[in-house]
């Protein structure tokens, strides 16, 4: 039986030694097939990898946002034919990212599903972060709509409040300054933020200051992928 393997991708421009281990490099360079959010990045990808396929030889099938999830059974022959890796962007598969749908249906159809050790900004950032690791929730991306997004920031400030719970969440790059002063507007000046750019650059960036503190200074973030935690 054929096995899914869930592939790890560096976070940030040549750190590739720096995150992955070299079994995890030698697995990825024994795979013929990978199911992939982006084409051209995962055969940059691959390339950096020095795997020894030429890219051209190598079957990759698109996943991303637009995929529907009717449209994951027809990945089944594809699943079955031999060894396939999930690939994501940036970081873990089905972390912010379209996999889970298709690794769910893996187990529903008795595909083993193997995942390999590598970097998550998200785990990265809350280990550094300080904040409670004990109980924590990743609510994904916020609203995009600013009055929509600072409802649920102070619901988010609530529920950590009343649950001890750290808060995770990520936006796309060019709004984070626009998130980041909707933070400052919306929170109580006593709640910690951190703020974690950049993870595994050698720009990287990890601060948890109090939004009073964070007011003083602030980070310049635009284009820079960032996650944000709160804990009241």
């Amino acid at each position: 039986m054929a096995v899914l393997y869930l592939v790890p991708a560096p976070l940030s421009e040549n750190t590739i030694e720096k995150v992955l281990p070299q079994y995890v490099i030698s697995v990825i360079q024994h795979l013929k097939q990978f199911i992939v959010e982006d084409i051209r990045s995962a055969r940059r990808y691959l390339t950096k990898l020095k795997h020894p396929l030429s890219m051209d030889d190598i079957d990759f099938r698109v996943l991303n946002e637009h995929t529907h999830k009717n449209e994951i059974p027809s990945l089944l022959p594809f699943l079955l034919s031999e060894d396939t890796g999930l690939m994501s962007e940036a970081g873990l598969p089905c972390l912010a990212d379209p996999g889970a749908n298709l690794v769910y249906f893996a187990h529903l159809k008795g595909i083993q599903v193997i995942p390999l050790t590598g970097p998550s900004s998200i785990f990265m950032a809350l280990i550094a972060s300080g904040l409670n690791g004990q109980s924590f929730a990743f609510v994904g991306y916020l609203p995009v709509k600013q009055n929509e997004r600072r409802v649920y920031l102070r619901v988010l400030e609530k529920r950590s409040a009343a649950e001890r719970q750290t808060q995770i969440f990520i936006e796309t790059p060019y709004r984070n300054e626009s998130l980041l002063d909707d933070i400052l507007k919306t929170c109580s000046s006593e709640t910690s933020l951190t703020i974690a750019a950049d993870i595994t650059s050698a720009a990287e960036f990890i601060a948890t200051k109090s939004i009073r503190q964070w007011k003083k200074h602030l980070p310049v973030l635009k284009k820079i992928p960032t996650v944000f935690l709160l804990q009241a």
